[in-house]
């Protein structure tokens, strides 16, 4: 049998042999692709038509490649579009202490792209401030808000909830979990109905954040029995919410986190992301779900070619956070972006976390231009060989005085009693009989301050600063070198998910071409960022 070669048919003029018509066609993603030959020039047109033989009316051309258009609503999962009525498989991640800021919220929704607010460290006060400008300014658009673990102050949790509730926050994120607590069941049994065709609607969403399968499988199953029946005797869900919990996972998404800024394992997202998706799988099978969870991903999405990477591996969307904070829109100074502006992806390292100082819990900062990093792991050391302020040596509390706290040890404490007698009460009661706790209280009082210098650029305090940082940092500054993103007055939150999409689908163009037999040079299948994309 002998194959008819296809005709492409069309006017001679829309075909480009030229590098930038090339590239431009190539580009036009809206409609498709053909790759045609004129004797021995290969030539790209979007227009035409196709067909085994000639009909004698317009040029005719051999027909080599075609690719059809390529829709950036074609990348990720069409529920996750559907459920937070987004247009991208695209969202920010809630950076804490208001780096994700209401205004790059606001920006991002406006676009009908979903961020979530960074409430982790903030006051109630100043949260519910954040609802009601977000709320006001996104009424019919997406958003979300951060729920930040909070182990050794749950009170503070379930406050947060209830202010949730109050304000009918349809959207959190979860993160820093290491067990599901009441808190978090209660608003999620708590957002359960029936509708009319008696099938169970789930009006409080949950993504959750995770890094370790153990944390995901506690997502990934109902809410436990017991939790459910200690909210009903409370009568905070009814008997109807608590049958319903036991029919639907915690978490509707599952962000898988790799190596990422803040909070994380350093886990490749190669290894992660495949294990994550069997393990949903499996939870699937025996659960069987109406709505299977969708499992998406953050930690190391900076660039077209990472965020592509990532949907070809099965991600259900995409989470990005570190680059964000460079943005305009990022809730942090001046001197904080210009910083990571500069970073290279060798210019982060582990340090202690303030939340979790006394469990030995680390996060990835920014190490360029500030000695952070080191001073808060000198904290650490002291606190593991000292069980006492009084036991460290005179020369060295001289040095913490001198060179980190700027201040006297006395002074420091006198400003940590001062917060926590209106914060948490209880843990000051605590530190007063242990003078271990007393110790991590004033070591954790560098380590809560320094971020805050950094959002806010303490003037003096700049080579204390605490900047969340991950690799994919650098990476981002390498792919925009040369454009007008390179400048972070340039940087804004849109955007950088715009350019990270447009790219992602023009590189699945580009690869399925490539896949199909064209050798085509790399100054073509590059994306590089669009300032009107």
């Amino acid at each position: 049998m002998v194959n008819t070669p296809i005709i492409w048919s069309g006017d001679i003029n829309t075909v480009s042999f030229d590098a930038d018509g090339i590239k431009s066609k190539l580009m036009n993603l809206d409609k498709p692709c053909y790759i045609v030959k004129k004797q021995e020039q290969i030539g790209i047109t979007n227009e035409g038509s196709l067909s085994h033989s000639s009909n004698g009316k317009t040029v005719q051309l051999e027909l080599l490649i075609a690719t059809p258009p390529v829709g950036i609503t074609q990348l990720g999962d069409l529920n996750f579009l559907k459920t937070y009525n987004v247009k991208y498989a695209y969202a920010t991640g809630a950076m804490a202490q208001g780096i994700a800021s209401e205004e790059m919220v606001i920006a991002l929704g406006q676009q009908n792209i979903l961020s979530s607010f960074g409430a982790g460290g903030l006051s109630l006060t100043r949260i519910e401030s954040a609802i009601n400008k977000i709320q006001t300014a996104l009424p019919h658009h997406p958003y979300a808000f951060n729920l930040l673990h909070s182990p050794s102050e749950p009170l503070l949790e379930r406050r947060l909830i209830e202010l949730y509730l109050q304000y009918q926050i349809k959207v959190i994120e979860a993160s820093a979990f290491l067990d599901i607590t009441d808190n978090i069941i209660y608003y999620r049994a708590s957002g359960l109905s029936l509708n009319s065709a008696n099938e169970i609607t789930i009006n409080h969403k949950i993504i959750a954040k995770v890094s370790r399968r153990e944390v995901a499988t506690k997502f990934l199953q109902p809410a436990p029995n017991r939790i459910l029946q200690q909210l009903v005797q409370q009568g905070l869900i009814s008997e109807l919410q608590a049958k319903l919990a036991e029919k639907v996972p915690i978490a509707d998404d599952i962000t898988v986190e790799a190596d990422s800024g803040g909070h994380t394992d350093n886990r490749p997202i190669t290894c992660l992301l495949p294990s994550m998706i069997e393990l949903r799988d499996t939870m699937q099978r025996k659960y069987c779900y109406q709505q299977s969870v969708r499992i998406g991903v953050a930690g190391g999405i900076s660039t077209p070619h990472s965020a592509l990477a990532a949907f070809m591996m099965g991600a259900a969307y995409l989470v990005t956070g570190s680059v964000n904070q460079s943005c305009i829109e990022a809730g942090t100074s001046q001197y904080t972006k210009e910083l990571l502006a500069q970073a290279e992806m060798a210019d982060v390292m582990m340090a202690p976390a303030a939340d979790m100082f006394e469990m030995g819990v680390k996060l990835q900062v920014l190490k360029r231009g500030t000695l952070f990093p080191l001073r808060a792991q000198k904290l650490f050391e002291l606190y593991k060989n000292y069980n006492s302020i009084e036991e460290i040596p005179r020369s060295e509390r001289e040095k913490l005085e001198k060179q980190i706290f700027q201040k006297t040890i006395a002074e420091v404490w006198q400003e940590t009693v001062n917060y926590l007698s209106q914060r948490n009460p209880e843990k000051l009661n605590k530190a007063s009989i242990n003078s271990k706790l007393k110790m991590a209280l004033i070591f954790r009082w560098y380590l809560g301050l320094s971020s805050r210098w950094a959002n806010t650029g303490e003037a003096g305090r700049e080579i204390d600063y605490q900047i969340w940082c991950g690799p994919a940092m650098g990476s981002f500054n390498d792919w925009v070198r040369g454009s007008y993103l390179s400048e972070p007055n340039n940087r804004h939150v849109v955007d950088i998910a715009k350019n990270i999409m447009n790219g992602a689908a023009f590189l699945y163009r580009i690869n399925s071409l490539k896949m199909q037999g064209l050798q085509i040079s790399n100054e073509y299948s590059q994306y590089h960022p669009i300032a009107s994309v």
